[in-house]
């Protein structure tokens, strides 16, 4: 199925073409007949990241009548973020039809600004729930022409408590107006809006009972609560580029965590409800650059967050309630990406894991914080990788190259790599020159394998250890790997050993008496939208790069001896 089959018309076709959007993504297949041609109110429920915007959007700008100038079409969503993303959306979706015009209203704004918007004829409104209901009450807004109503993130707007105000302005709408409800999850609240002002809706759901994206990596490491804090760190540490959220429980813990990162360097920031509109704004706009690579957060100031490209989900504490972590975890792996989802937790916690994991369907990895030595070593090999990716414009140095290589000379090759090094990573040989072990003993029950996403795995004696041509740098993690070989190889998981991510390369290993299934299978097999090479490797353990990196490293593994002795 691709875009032109749906019947959306010529203008919207040429604008999603524009965008690069060839085929339209599983909840927008199931949604868009039904959404253009029919009448019938609608449920879909797919998780976080999915695109439903577009599911819903592309049938709302194609049934806009363009000479009406009063909302048509209102939808209603939890936060100002979302609201501005849905609006942003649907103005590049419409943007071959002039006479359409898209309008957001939320709190924290201008409503001067907003009234203005309004009056000047917009057909489709982008609302959250409490400044709708202020515009209703000014009489600024007219709702008897609506002939749509979506509710996006219908169980956060609950959650969020707007049960009330969602009443509320439905009741105000014309009876015979379409309701279509979105959401990632259907608990009891989102189920009895349904009943009370849904006729006969069609229903689509994506994913049944595991609610969680695929292609997100759960891993657990155990500690005890005096090193929660270091536990944070070390994940960090540990993960070199990582662009990521760190949920915590309060807002005086959030601000806490994230004033001791800052502090200590690390370009972070906190997101929580004691901010302003206009903090938010600012913490917000410096996520979206990543000139802030950690945004620490409370589960109610993140809700409708909506940034592409986060790696990385880090609970610092887990959250009570089964779907808060679904909701969480859904702020990763968008867009086709994969995404890594890590709780941090103590051996007393380890049983409400268990209750995310029968609520979602998944399993979780526990895995071991990495000692100190390891830390180093892969910090050293992210500034390796970054020496490597660095453009140099030959010209723009050309007249300081001199001066340098004059006062430079004095010193032999080691010697440099020593001081640039010493330069970036003082700080850090001292934090971990001498760090302890922080694992706490998970009870016996834990430990145990986590099912198709594993990706800590012994080494098998005797497992036969392949190399495959895709690495970090290819955005992909050891559990895309697993389900790569399984889907193609028709093997299962627990056959799957050891894997090693390398910068533009891996390596994984296998049983053997699953190995001529992996030679069969694997060869040149598609894998996000490349293919991808896999060949035996032998069973020596490669560490080297390419041959300009390979050439820095023994200076930089006889340096780390130096310097951590």
């Amino acid at each position: 199925m691709d875009f032109k089959t749906t019947g959306l018309r010529a203008e919207l076709l040429r604008a999603l073409k524009e965008l690069g959007f060839d085929a339209p993504m599983p909840i927008q297949a199931a949604a868009l007949p039904e959404l253009l041609n029919g009448s019938r109110d609608f449920i879909g429920l797919a998780q976080t990241g999915t695109g439903k915007t577009a599911a819903f959007g592309l049938p709302l700008l194609q049934q806009v009548d363009a000479d009406l100038k009063s909302p048509q079409g209102v939808i209603l969503c939890p936060t100002r973020e979302l609201c501005l993303q849905i609006m942003d959306d649907l103005k590049r979706y419409g943007r071959y039809l002039p006479r359409i015009r898209v309008a957001a209203v939320y709190g924290g704004a201008s409503i001067a600004h907003q009234i203005r918007q309004l009056r000047d004829g917009s057909q489709i409104v982008v609302a959250t729930p409490g400044r709708l209901i202020d515009l209703m009450q000014r009489r600024a807004v007219d709702l008897s022409h609506t002939a749509t109503c979506v509710l996006d993130e219908a169980d956060e707007m609950l959650n969020m408590g707007f049960q009330a105000d969602i009443d509320r302005i439905l009741e105000r709408m014309p009876a015979d107006r379409r309701t279509w409800l979105f959401s990632a999850t259907m608990p009891s609240g989102v189920a009895a809006i349904a009943r009370t002002y849904l006729d006969d809706p069609q229903r689509v759901s994506l994913g049944g009972r595991r609610r969680i994206a695929p292609n997100i990596t759960h891993a657990c490491y155990v500690m005890n609560e005096r090193h929660r804090y270091q536990g944070l760190k070390r994940i960090i540490d540990f993960t070199p580029g990582i662009f990521g959220l760190v949920f915590c429980r309060t807002r005086r813990e959030t601000q806490t965590v994230a004033d001791a990162l800052v502090q200590e360097g690390y370009p972070a920031d906190a997101l929580h409800g004691d901010l302003s509109q206009a903090q938010r704004d600012h913490v917000m706009g410096k996520f979206r650059q990543q000139s802030i690579r950690l945004l620490v957060a409370t589960d109610v100031a993140a809700r409708g967050l909506d940034v592409d490209a986060i790696s990385h989900i880090i609970h610092y504490n887990l959250p009570d309630d089964p779907d808060i972590y679904t909701h969480r975890s859904g702020r990763t792996a968008r867009a086709g990406r994969s995404g890594v989802s890590i709780a941090l937790s103590t051996p007393r916690e380890v049983g409400r894991l268990r209750s995310v994991e029968r609520s979602n369907g998944m399993r979780f990895e526990f895995r071991k914080f990495p000692d100190g030595r390891a830390v180093c070593e892969r910090q050293l090999d992210g500034f390796v990788d970054r020496i490597v990716e660095t453009p140099v414009d030959q010209k723009a140095f050309a007249t300081y190259l001199p001066a340098v290589s004059q006062a430079l000379a004095g010193f032999d090759r080691e010697e440099l790599i020593l001081r640039f090094m010493a330069a970036d990573f003082n700080q850090i040989f001292k934090d971990y020159r001498e760090a302890g072990d922080i694992n706490a003993a998970a009870p016996p029950a834990a430990v145990r394998p986590a099912g198709k996403g594993c990706t800590v795995r012994p080494e098998e004696p005797g497992a036969q250890r392949f190399f495959i041509n895709v690495g970090r740098l290819d955005k992909i993690n050891e559990g895309a790997i697993v389900r790569l070989v399984c889907d193609h190889a028709g093997i299962r998981s627990r056959q799957i050993g050891r894997i090693e991510l390398k910068r533009e390369f891996s390596f994984f290993e296998v049983a053997r008496a699953a190995a001529d299934n992996v030679r069969r299978s694997l060869k040149d097999v598609p894998f996000d939208g490349r293919r991808v090479q896999v060949r035996d490797a032998g069973n020596k353990r490669v560490q080297g790069k390419p041959d300009r990196v390979r050439k820095i490293r023994p200076g930089i593994r006889h340096a780390l001896r130096r310097v951590s002795a």
